[in-house]
């Protein structure tokens, strides 16, 4: 495991330390009373598989805009810093949430460099990351990005599959005065197994991330499953459980 910081990592992943107090006040006095007690009711399994320190990914799928302050709010032993679209930052809303969180901007679309060194830096400062790796939102699983495999054989760092579902029948939900069935569910916590730390070839990662795929593809609702629909096709080759 390496213990180099990136030079080229936002200003913010430096900054870390100064936002857990606002985190607490946050996630204990906004997202759990309000968001978990009015806006949606959680039915949280797995949260034992949750590192309670050093470096860890939440590798989650992401359906609806509020599945990472659904995360943030149940995950209690740590906080989870996001990777966030770039264009959140520009929200009024949204980009005051995600700059008071210490969340961190990607740029989509391409090989967002600063953003890599971003989660290599904070893995290495044995925090916990939460990535949603297809990249963008969508009701089913899609291809995966290779960044949270690069991340994660950079650094060692334990990947927790983290399963979301029913966050899309929000704001709907309101209008019918009811919480929003939410469940979200944490998988067995594994690491990429490599025989060695010099670069590995492309189709190497690109199964290690299909393999990691596929362990949170298990862990969702049949219908949700997508492009990882076919559970037969999963092997564990290069997973360490």
């Amino acid at each position: 495991m390496t213990t180099t910081t990136p030079s080229h990592a936002h200003q913010i992943v430096y900054q870390q330390a100064r936002y857990d107090m606002l985190r607490r006040f946050l996630r204990d006095y906004l997202l759990r009373p309000i968001g978990l007690g009015l806006l949606v009711k959680a039915d949280v399994e797995g949260i034992e598989h949750v590192p309670t320190s050093g470096p860890a990914i939440l590798m989650m799928n992401h359906i609806a805009a509020i599945d990472p302050f659904v995360v943030a709010a149940v995950v209690t032993s740590r906080f989870p810093v996001p990777m966030t679209k770039i264009e959140n930052y520009r929200n009024p809303f949204v980009g005051l949430i995600a700059r008071s969180w210490g969340a961190y901007p990607v740029r989509r679309g391409e090989i967002d460099r600063q953003a890599l060194d971003s989660t290599v830096a904070l893995l290495n400062q044995g925090r916990l990351v939460l990535i949603a790796p297809e990249g963008t939102r969508h009701p089913t699983l899609q291809t995966a990005k290779g960044g949270l495999t690069y991340a994660a054989i950079k650094t060692g760092a334990m990947i927790v599959p983290t399963a979301v579902d029913g966050t899309d029948q929000f704001p709907k939900s309101l209008t019918r005065l009811r919480r929003a069935q939410v469940r979200v569910r944490f998988g067995r916590p594994f690491r990429f197994r490599i025989q060695t730390h010099d670069r590995l070839p492309r189709q190497e990662t690109r199964q290690m991330t299909q393999e990691a795929m596929y362990q949170l593809a298990a862990l969702l609702p049949e219908h949700r499953r997508g492009v990882y629909h076919d559970l037969s096709q999963m092997t564990t080759e290069y997973l360490e459980f």
